[in-house]
């Protein structure tokens, strides 16, 4: 019965949004939703119309809106966001949780845990691996790192944006994966718009160019796959057999997209970054290894 109670209290305790963006908003609806009494700021405060509508509570001060729940979430542009909301609410972070969901460094976020333990706080990272709307659903997912004791204390409450991943201790990891999870998409949208670009020089409209580039797209995972069964053993035995495919050969393909671009007058900073990889690699001797060599380059000098 005890154990019940203890569950119910966590299910149904406070819990504080600061930053009402479309992501902020997002999550503030799905905890209402799911029975959490929320506490809201944010600097312009008329962007909380809708969701105190929806049963929200509006705080006048970051204090106060501290100090109305134990887990506090941070929905803001960057980490020096943070500061600048909480330096004047310091004195209520103490025995506080702040998850901050906010994009930065992985650097800024151990610095920002080492901040919150100056004053009492702990300290959690997380990054939300989906838009705003899809916040709450069986799609979204969420990386954690931090203090193991705290991820399990709101684990429950957590969930309710996504199935949390916690990756470990250390504040940095959520965000390094964050980072490194933003590289792939960053530059898989440059790419489809420099791939849309190419085609509507031939007189092929984006609605005609984008469904069968998306299509590519998502094979893009399925091709890798194929050609390995564990993804990135090989990688971490530095093993790059090239019978599949080589550097050279996906050199020359480099060196095409290129000359491509280059005829069509389209910028060239996305598809020279792309030749320099395999030049380097080339140069250093590799060239019948698989493309997957051009990672040491990628890594820089050790």
């Amino acid at each position: 019965m005890n154990e019940q109670r203890n569950l119910t209290t966590r299910q149904n305790s406070a819990v504080t949004v600061i930053g009402l963006g479309p992501m902020g908003q997002a999550m503030t609806r799905t905890l209402l939703a799911a029975g959490h009494p929320v506490t809201v700021w944010n600097r312009t405060a008329g962007r909380a119309d809708g969701v105190v509508t929806d049963g929200a509570t509006l705080a006048v001060t970051p204090a106060e809106a501290v100090e109305a729940s134990d887990l506090v979430l941070l929905s803001l542009t960057d980490y020096q966001a943070m500061y600048d909301v909480l330096d004047g609410a310091t004195e209520s972070l103490a025995g506080r949780t702040l998850v901050n969901l906010s994009s930065d460094t992985p650097d800024a976020t151990r610095e920002a845990a080492t901040w919150a333990a100056g004053h009492d706080a702990t300290f959690l990272t997380g990054g939300v691996m989906v838009p705003a709307p899809m916040v709450g659903t069986e799609a979204a997912h969420v990386y954690y790192s931090g203090p193991d004791d705290a991820m399990q204390r709101h684990l429950a409450t957590l969930a309710l944006l996504g199935t949390p991943k916690h990756l470990g201790e250390d504040p940095g990891l959520a965000q390094m994966m964050y980072q490194a999870q933003l590289t792939v998409f960053l530059t898989t949208l440059s790419g489809l718009m420099h791939a849309t670009a190419m085609l509507g020089t031939a007189g092929i409209k984006a609605r005609e160019a984008l469904p069968e580039l998306l299509s590519f797209a998502d094979s893009i995972g399925d091709i890798l796959r194929a050609g390995e069964e564990n993804p990135g053993a090989a990688l971490d035995a530095g093993e790059h057999p090239g019978d599949l495919s080589t550097v050279t050969m996906m050199g020359a393909t480099s060196d095409h997209i290129v000359e491509t671009s280059t005829s069509l007058g389209l910028d060239l900073a996305l598809p020279l970054a792309v030749q320099a990889h395999y030049r380097r690699a080339i140069e250093d001797g590799h060239g019948g290894d698989n493309w997957t060599r051009i990672i040491d380059g990628i890594r820089g000098p050790r």
